[in-house]
C-alpha cells in the first residue's frame, strides 16, 4: 500500500485473509478460463476494492493455484513476508464453496472458536470474502459459483508455534484472519484476537480461574502457583486492557493478572496497555506508593531521580520496604474496575525476573474497589 499521510505515518498491510481471497479469486479464474489475471482485485469487507500482484501461479490438471506474498506494512507480524498460497478445484455442482487446510493452515479441535472442531482454521470473514470474490468472478464468466478452496503456508506450521494456535488447539499450522482485511500497524489486531479466543476456549471447557501474563517467566510462575492447565493461561502481553475487557462481556469467575514489577508498576498508576507507547514507568508516583508502604523520606526523594521501578524495588527491599505488595494493591484496583457491573473476581501477582512471587493481593471485584473509594 502506498504511504497516503505524512512521512512519519505507518504503513497499513494486508491480512491473511485478503491475500488468501486475492489468490482465490485469480485460481477460479484460471481454472475456468486457463490464464491468472495479474494484478487481481477483490473488495475488503468495507467495500474498498483493491489489488494484489501474484507471486507465483500454477495450473494442472483439475486445478489452478496462484500466491501472493503477505505484506504486513509496518507492523511486526509473524506472518510478513509469509507466501499464501490459494489451490481451486470445481466442487460438484450446486455445492457451493467448500474451505480445506493446505499445508501449514491449522484445524481446529477443540470448541469454542468460531469454528467447530474439525474445521479448517479460514475465519468467517475471510471465509465470507473468498466466497465474494468466487461469486463474483463466477458471474463475470458465466460460470457455477461451485469450488474447493485449499489454503496453505509454506512454514506455516513452524511460524504458528511462535502464535497462541497451538494453545487455542489449532493443531498444524496458522490460522486464515482478518475483519477489516486491512493490518494497522501496532494495533496488534492478531494478538488481541488470539486472547479473545483464548477466552472463548476456555469458558468453553469449563473453566473457572484463567491467568493472563505479562511474559514467559509470569506465566510459568503463576501456572506453577496456582496449578493452572495451559488452556487456562492467556498470552496477555500488554494487553490487560483488551483481556478484561472482553472478560468482562463473555465473563471467566477468577482472573489473575500476573507480570514483573515495572509492568504492574504501570497498571497501578492506571494504565492499561502496558507497552512503553502508551506511557512509561511513572517514577513520581511510584515514590508515593513507597512512602505508603512506609520508605523512609530519604528513599521517597530519590526515587523519581532513579533509572528505573527496578532500582527503585532493590532499595525498598535494602530498606525492607514491601514496595511490590502496595504496588500489587493499586493495581488490582485498575484491573477490577475494568469488569465494573460483574462480580468476576481479580488478583494480581508480581513475581522477580527468576519468577519468586513478590507480591500477591486477595481476590478483588470491582464492587469492592467502589467500597473502598
Amino acid at each position: 500500500m502506498e504511504k497516503t499521510g505524512p512521512k512519519t505515518e505507518l504503513r497499513r498491510g494486508w491480512t491473511t485473509g485478503s491475500c488468501a481471497t486475492a489468490a482465490a479469486r485469480a485460481a477460479f479464474h484460471a481454472l475456468h478460463r486457463g490464464d491468472f489475471p495479474d494484478p487481481v482485485t477483490i473488495a475488503l469487507p468495507s467495500g474498498d476494492r483493491v489489488a494484489f500482484s501474484l507471486a507465483m501461479h500454477d495450473l494442472g490438471e483439475g486445478f489452478a493455484r496462484a500466491g501472493i506474498v503477505k505484506d504486513a506494512g509496518d507492523d511486526p507480524d509473524a506472518t510478513h513476508g509469509a507466501l499464501i498460497i490459494t489451490k481451486v478445484t470445481r466442487n460438484a455442482p450446486g455445492a457451493g464453496i467448500a474451505y480445506r487446510a493446505g499445508e501449514g493452515v491449522g484445524t481446529v479441535t477443540l470448541p469454542g472458536l468460531p469454528l467447530p472442531p474439525g474445521e479448517p482454521a479460514i475465519n468467517p470473514v475471510p471465509r465470507a470474502m473468498i466466497a465474494q470474490a468466487i461469486q463474483e468472478e463466477a458471474q463475470a464468466l458465466g460460470v457455477p459459483a461451485d469450488a474447493v478452496v485449499e489454503i496453505a503456508i509454506p512454514d506455516g506450521e513452524a511460524i504458528a508455534r511462535k502464535t497462541m494456535n497451538p494453545r487455542l488447539g489449532i493443531i498444524g499450522g496458522l490460522s486464515i484472519l482478518g475483519t477489516r482485511g486491512i493490518v494497522i500497524p501496532f494495533s496488534c489486531a492478531a494478538w488481541i484476537h488470539s486472547i479473545h479466543r483464548g477466552v472463548d476456549v476456555a469458558r468453553a471447557a469449563g473453566i473457572d480461574h484463567v491467568a493472563g501474563s505479562t511474559g514467559n517467566t509470569s506465566e510459568r510462575a503463576i501456572a506453577a502457583l496456582d496449578d493452572l492447565p495451559e488452556i487456562a493461561l492467556m498470552d496477555m502481553g500488554d494487553f490487560v486492557g483488551g483481556m478484561l475487557k472482553y472478560i468482562r462481556k463473555h465473563p471467566i469467575p477468577r482472573v489473575t493478572i500476573a507480570g514483573g514489577f515495572a509492568k504492574m508498576v504501570k497498571l497501578s498508576q492506571g494504565l492499561i496497555d502496558l507497552h512503553s507507547r502508551s506511557g512509561s514507568v511513572d517514577l513520581v508516583h511510584l515514590a508515593r506508593l513507597a512512602g505508603e508502604a512506609g520508605a523512609s523520606d530519604e528513599l521517597v526523594a530519590a526515587i523519581p531521580q532513579m533509572n528505573s521501578a527496578l532500582e527503585a524495588l532493590q532499595r525498598a527491599d535494602a530498606e525492607g520496604i514491601d514496595i511490590a505488595g502496595i504496588v500489587a494493591a493499586h493495581a488490582v484496583k485498575t484491573a477490577a474496575r475494568l469488569v465494573r457491573d460483574t462480580d468476576i473476581g481479580v488478583d494480581v501477582a508480581i513475581f522477580d525476573r527468576e519468577g519468586k512471587l513478590r507480591a500477591r493481593t486477595p481476590i478483588t471485584t470491582a464492587a469492592n474497589v467502589t467500597a473502598i473509594a
